[in-house]
């Protein structure tokens, strides 16, 4: 007699708090992972950034040198590097490990919302309340773009980038997907101002959030909805959306001090995870593990599933 396969696990949710981190650089804009989930970065209206160990609760490093608040950063694939857009137009190039400043972009005619490092990290792409995205060389020492993606009729909020594609979201309702392989131009009409997009993880879908309090999911290629996503409050601000770490729910941000969590096929929503009283800025999704990070006014919360036990040291 054969015996069945053994299910694979289901899915487990972030709903333990594990550490609550006060960030002390004022609210906290956005949280956000590195390439392998050891480390993160968090943006403040001080205007610094800050490196952290999010398991451990220890400050690593702090970057100086924008003239405004932090509003978005990114890590590099080999750690190597950070970048960040602020308030101040500029998008800046960091060195992880000296704090350095190696360059300065400017060129953005207001805020920049968003920044993102293409692949090998040899580009950087900003999207700005200017309505456009500009593509700055990491390399060169050219001061202006290489080149500027200006189709939005609004500002950008969002910029993510995969090996060939770029995503971008605009307050003008509209999704765009640069195809560069093809050189064209996808766009698919949301109707609401946009405040995130991103692709999953397995490159087929994309999720857009926008300001009448919904999430929406796309076919990347055909621009079908294939679901939608409601029950969070989303009404005045940018929040994050993202998909965990293995596609099979929805999570988002919500105004009302939570965060949502939805099964991606069945679109039920499986947890509203009580964070605090306030607005839940910003949150980032470990990419391999059940691990969340949540950021609310001037502290980010780190959590992980009911059965994780910390690691010595690590709790």
């Amino acid at each position: 007699m054969a015996f069945p396969e053994p299910k694979p696990r289901p899915p487990e949710l972030p709903q333990k708090r594990l550490k609550t981190l006060d960030c002390g650089q004022g609210a906290v804009r956005a949280v956000r992972f590195n390439v392998d989930g050891n480390y993160c970065l968090t943006c403040g209206s001080d205007k610094t950034l800050k490196l952290w160990n999010p398991l451990r609760g220890t400050l690593l490093r702090t970057y100086s040198g924008h003239g405004y608040e932090v509003l978005d950063a990114a890590g590099s694939f080999d750690n190597s590097s950070l970048c960040s857009g602020s308030g101040d137009k500029a998008v800046v190039l960091w060195d992880v490990a000296s704090g350095q400043v190696v360059r300065k972009f400017r060129g953005h005619a207001g805020k920049v919302n968003t920044v993102q490092f293409n692949e090998d990290a040899t580009v950087i792409l900003s999207g700005s309340i200017d309505s456009s995205i500009r593509c700055w060389d990491c390399r060169s020492r050219r001061p202006e773009p290489v080149q500027t993606l200006d189709e939005a009729r609004d500002g950008v909020s969002s910029v993510k980038v995969s090996d060939h594609e770029v995503l971008a979201g605009s307050v003008d309702g509209r999704v765009r997907r640069y195809d560069l392989r093809k050189g064209q131009l996808f766009s698919d009409y949301v109707g609401s101002p946009i405040t995130c997009t991103c692709f999953s993880r397995d490159g087929q879908c994309t999720l857009v959030s926008s300001l009448d309090s919904t999430l929406r999911l796309l076919d990347k290629d055909t621009g079908e909805l294939l679901g939608e996503y409601k029950g969070h409050k989303n009404q005045e601000y940018k929040l994050d959306c993202c998909l965990s770490e293995r596609d099979t729910h929805v999570v988002s941000c919500s105004e009302d001090g939570k965060v949502f969590f939805w099964d991606l096929v069945e679109g039920a929503l499986a947890l509203a995870l009580p964070v605090g009283r306030g607005v839940v800025q910003s949150l980032a999704y470990h990419p391999t593990e059940p691990c969340l990070l949540t950021a609310m006014g001037g502290s980010i919360h780190c959590w992980r599933e009911e059965a994780y036990e910390a690691e010595d040291g690590a709790g």
